[in-house]
């Protein structure tokens, strides 16, 4: 059922031409703007925490789904760190990669977009009952007072997803549209198990019409981020009141600033990866109580030389790359 959706989601997979890159490259920002010098900036946490507004009451006429059961994070062989191919396996992987020329660029595709990025997208909000909270779900439902549902943490997922999607849309063409499948392949496969596992709906009629409503979701939500990330902040933020606050007039105002200076802070690390290390599966978001200031050109210098360092290290015909180290 999913799979022949999910193949379905290639036609509005997004790329930025090069003349996009430059701009959102030179695009100001809450980031750029702040004086190198600056003595105090402040943490997502800590400026949402800088409102003294009561807290909002979330009112449902409907409580949600809360989960049943728990399913595996990831799937059993990507849970169990003692998962992996024999010594014998391995030379034959990386025989075949060599006698045929695999293109690993596009095989990596899979295990990095639909394995490491999608785990970093589904952790952020994840949350059960009865279990303590991750310092970055206490981000979203304690400190921003978002409400705690299922479809929250959609909303949520889609949001790194287009972080993610961002920096996917500036590698080569080919390799672009590879990465983006895989990953939103991998987070509407997960909806449709947890689905059917953790909320415990059993009609495939009502799941199929759960993933249609995410799918529109998320091209709404792709396409009004976009034209924040290709206009200003104050557009952003505007599409973050929509698509994460869900246009709420009581809104603390501190938190949509908040939530977007962790958006500018992931699209401004995002920005200063090279496309091999992005490749690779290096990044990882940064949690909210932490500060992104900007860098020197002599800090961007270190920070691809060590890369390249690393990179040269790697020998072996799966390691083979086009992806530049530079850029």
């Amino acid at each position: 059922m999913l799979r022949t959706y999910s193949r379905a989601c290639s036609p509005w997979t997004r790329h930025l031409s090069r003349s996009s890159i430059l701009s959102f490259q030179s695009k100001p920002s809450i980031l750029k703007n702040l004086k190198q010098e600056q003595e105090a900036t402040e943490s997502p946490i800590e400026m949402a925490k800088d409102s003294h507004l009561a807290p909002v009451e979330h009112h449902f006429k409907v409580a949600p789904r809360q989960p049943t059961t728990k399913a595996p994070f990831l799937s059993e062989q990507e849970d169990d760190p003692n998962a992996h191919l024999s010594t014998f396996k391995q030379k034959i992987g990386q025989w075949v990669i060599s006698t045929f020329g695999m293109d690993m660029d596009k095989s990596r595709s899979g295990p990095v977009a639909g394995g490491i990025y999608f785990a970093e997208c589904k952790r952020q909000a994840l949350i059960y009952p009865d279990e303590p909270m991750s310092d970055t779900a206490k981000f979203y439902y304690q400190t921003l007072g978002l409400p705690v549902s299922f479809s929250q943490q959609v909303s949520i997922i889609i949001l790194h997803y287009w972080i993610l999607s961002v920096r996917m849309r500036a590698l080569p063409f080919k390799y672009s549209k590879q990465y983006q499948q895989k990953l939103v392949d991998r987070i509407f496969s997960d909806l449709e198990a947890r689905m059917s596992t953790e909320l415990a709906i059993k009609s495939n009629r009502i799941i199929e019409g759960y993933l249609k409503d995410f799918h529109t979701q998320l091209l709404g939500c792709v396409l009004s981020y976009d034209e924040g990330l290709m206009t200003d902040d104050v557009t952003l933020a505007s599409a973050l009141w929509r698509n994460v606050f869900s246009a709420s007039d009581d809104v603390d105002v501190r938190h949509v600033e908040a939530l977007l200076v962790y958006v500018r802070s992931q699209l401004y690390v995002l920005n200063k990866m090279s496309d091999r290390a992005f490749g690779f599966g290096k990044f990882r978001f940064v949690p909210p109580d932490q500060v992104v200031t900007p860098i020197s050109k002599h800090q961007e210098e270190l920070i691809r030389e060590k890369t390249k360092a690393e990179f040269a290290q790697m020998t072996q015909p799966s390691h083979q790359s086009v992806l530049s180290m530079d850029e």
